[in-house]
C-alpha cells in the first residue's frame, strides 16, 4: 500500500451495520422481537433485510382496525418461533399466520432493505436480474425509512 486512498469501490451502502438504535412507528420493542422471529420463520433468510422496519412503516400507514388485527396477530403467534417448526405448523391454517405470512413476503420479496440492514436484497438473494431491475431506485420514503 502506497499510503494513498483505495480507489477500490467501497462495499455497498447496506452491507454496513448501523450502530443507532430503531425507533419504531407503531411496533414497541417486544412485538418487533416476535415479527422478527416470525418473519425469519416464515421467510428464511429475510432477516438480512429487516422486514420488521418494512411492516411497522406499513402499519404507521394503515386504519386503526388493520393495524389493531396485525397487532393482534403477531400476539397471538408470538410464541410459534420458539416451538420450532412444529409450533409454527400448528398455526399455518390461521386468519393470524396467513397475514403475518403474507406481511413476511411482501416485506422481503419488495426488495426492500433497512437502513444498515445487513443484506443482501431478496433481488440479491435470488439472483433476480433483467435490464431494467438494475436501474430502479427504491423510494421507501412513504413508509417513514430513509431511501
Amino acid at each position: 500500500m502506497s499510503g494513498r486512498a483505495s480507489l477500490e469501490p467501497l462495499e455497498p451502502p447496506y452491507r454496513l451495520r448501523a450502530v443507532a438504535e430503531k425507533t419504531w412507528l407503531i411496533l414497541d420493542e417486544g412485538r418487533a422481537a416476535a415479527l422478527a422471529d416470525l418473519c425469519e420463520a416464515i421467510v428464511p433468510g429475510s432477516a438480512l433485510c429487516e422486514p420488521v422496519v418494512y411492516v411497522d412503516g406499513k402499519l404507521a400507514l394503515v386504519d386503526d382496525g388493520a393495524r389493531a388485527a396485525v397487532l393482534e396477530a403477531i400476539d397471538a403467534l408470538a410464541e410459534a418461533p420458539g416451538r420450532g417448526a412444529e409450533g409454527v405448523a400448528e398455526l399455518v391454517t390461521t386468519p393470524e399466520f396467513l397475514m403475518i405470512r403474507a406481511l413476511a413476503i411482501e416485506a422481503y420479496y419488495s426488495d426492500f432493505i433497512a437502513p444498515g440492514a445487513e443484506g443482501p436484497s431478496a433481488w440479491e438473494e435470488i439472483d433476480f436480474r433483467f435490464p431494467l431491475a438494475s436501474r430502479i431506485q427504491h423510494d421507501w420514503s412513504f413508509l417513514g425509512v430513509p431511501g
